[in-house]
């Protein structure tokens, strides 16, 4: 189960991280091999999985985010807690999101999806 203390202390560093613009920092919340998911991978990456696997792929794609959205800024709304995964909801640059975070046994995320208000 996901303890409420870990899931907002997840939150907030998170969420810091990106507001940061600190792509290690980012990172080192995910195991080596995640894979994430967003339709802004399909929009921006030209992935039409809408898909990718592992830090290197995921970071360069961070990487050119940050890059093309200096005013980058989330604002944390709530926070969900599941068994093994929670969801973020909160205000981004393009409106209301909502990520989910599954996490393996090192407390490391292994998947993540982002979704974004239609």
């Amino acid at each position: 189960m996901i303890d409420p203390d870990f899931a907002h202390r997840f939150a907030a560093d998170w969420i810091d991280a990106w507001n940061r613009h600190d792509l290690d920092a980012i990172l080192a919340h995910y195991a080596d091999d995640f894979t994430m998911h967003s339709p802004l991978i399909a929009q921006f990456a030209g992935m039409s999985s809408g898909r990718l696997s592992g830090k290197g792929a995921v970071g360069a794609y961070w990487a050119e985010a940050l890059r093309r959205l200096p005013q980058l800024h989330f604002h944390l709304l709530h926070v969900f807690c599941g068994v093994d995964s929670l969801l973020l909801h909160y205000q981004g640059a393009r409106g209301p999101a909502a990520e989910w975070f599954e996490f393996g046994p090192d407390g490391r995320v292994i998947q993540a999806a982002a979704h974004y208000a239609a």
